[in-house]
């Protein structure tokens, strides 16, 4: 009889390998790495690793690209050794992904290690995040800012706030314990509702007087306790620009590391053109305007660079495409000219 059942889940099982994904059978494995802390250690000893320094991603310039290397754990024993640390360092890393052969990826912050002999002896720089996520691949953009939203938690979330007594991490890195209070800590993200507002012949955009000179962005804000997404689109837009949403529709998300680990919620929202008077609020706002179709179309176009005119003045120019504020523009566009 046991060697029927046996047999019988034999075959479950290897039908269950055939009907689940490469995507499925990725995911579970990553949990079984949140999970099990045994495994996810015996993991990092065949995994690869993306350095930062201070939150800072490790970039290498290859011609006029610029790459995220990943070290294997060899390279990172090496690197170790050579600033006389254990390799007991390594239990510092997070987990953020694993390829579809189940090879995991762990991201670790060397900020207490000399900078500029890691850059010497890994040939490449540390790069502000906000710089990297605009000049590295498309594809790395969204592992280097999770992986620093990660490492970013994890540095501000070594005491317990119940307690005041220190939390431990698992090996990846999905949560912190505080073992006093028996209190588990995860890590979270907070809702940024980004809307771009139209009256359907224009669109509004704005900036802020933190913001590069002579960028133009849709409006954005963080959702109040309580809202859901569409109170937040209708507050926001009343709050910024004095106008009242007549409709709206939710397009994408996106997560986005700055301030912190936020969701960027993307909509777009209508307003009324007879009653489109913008009354800009001057204490989050340094401009808000319309902008035509043929002014968006230009301003696609335009790189920061070559935004800045004889008189010292700015054209205006938008944020690059992995911006979620980039696709909704592109979106409009798109709407205009069907």
């Amino acid at each position: 009889m046991a060697a029927i059942y046996q047999a019988v889940y034999r075959r479950a099982s290897s039908l269950f390998c055939r009907l689940h994904s490469t995507y499925v059978r990725k995911m579970r494995y990553l949990n079984e790495l949140k999970e099990d802390d045994s495994l996810c250690r015996q993991a990092q000893t065949s995994g690869t690793f993306y350095l930062f320094h201070n939150l800072s991603p490790f970039l290498q310039k290859v011609g006029k690209k610029y790459l995220v290397p990943q070290l294997s754990a060899a390279e990172m024993k090496r690197i170790l050794e050579k600033f006389k640390e254990t390799e007991q360092w390594i239990e510092k890393s997070v987990l953020i992904s694993c390829s579809d052969e189940h090879v995991p990826h762990f991201a670790l912050d060397l900020g207490a290690l000399q900078k500029s002999v890691i850059e010497s002896e890994l040939k490449g720089s540390f790069t502000d995040l906000r710089k990297a996520l605009f000049i590295v691949d498309g594809k790395d953009s969204p592992l280097l800012a999770s992986a620093q939203s990660l490492l970013q938690w994890h540095d501000s979330h070594q005491y317990c706030s119940k307690t005041g007594q220190p939390t431990q991490k698992n090996v990846a890195g999905s949560k912190r314990v505080c073992h006093a209070s028996g209190i588990t800590y995860y890590p979270q993200m907070s809702p940024v509702v980004i809307t771009l507002v139209s009256d359907r012949s224009r669109c509004l955009l704005a900036r802020q007087p933190s913001f590069p000179q002579g960028m133009y962005t849709a409006l954005s804000g963080f959702c109040d306790v309580g809202e859901n997404v569409e109170e937040t689109v209708r507050r926001e837009v009343a709050e910024e620009v004095g106008l009242e949403v007549e409709s709206l529709w939710y397009t994408a998300s996106q997560h986005w590391p700055f301030p912190s680990s936020c969701l960027m919620i993307a909509c777009h929202a209508l307003v009324r053109a007879q009653q489109a008077e913008i009354s800009m609020n001057s204490l989050e706002l340094e401009e808000a305007r319309w902008f035509g179709l043929e002014e968006i179309i230009e301003g696609l176009k335009r790189e920061p660079r070559s935004s800045k005119q004889d008189d010292g003045s700015f054209l205006p120019w938008f944020p690059p495409q992995q911006a979620i504020a980039h696709q909704l523009i592109c979106e409009w566009v798109k709407q205009q000219t069907s």
